[in-house]
């Protein structure tokens, strides 16, 4: 689901839950839609560091050597 709409659905199923409560099967739906969106923060997350560089105030680069790994490893990365 679109990251919009999937957060729109969250935020609607969360007041109706305040408001009235919600059916088994609209908190499952909740659950589900709740796990889809952290899964997705995660892999935005991770792409986001995995692309990171980072310099020190000389201009020399201090990217730590996991990251330097990963990007390696994705061809990110010649040294």
């Amino acid at each position: 689901m679109e990251a919009e709409k999937l957060r729109q659905r969250i935020n609607e199923l969360g007041a109706k839950r305040k408001k009235e409560g919600l059916t088994e099967g609209e908190e499952l739906e909740r659950q589900a839609l709740r796990e889809e969106f952290l899964e997705n923060f995660r892999k935005s997350f991770r792409s986001q560091v995995e692309m990171m560089q980072v310099f020190d105030d000389n201009g020399k680069e201090v990217t730590p050597e996991k990251v330097r790994e990963i990007q390696r490893k994705k061809g990110l990365r010649d040294d």
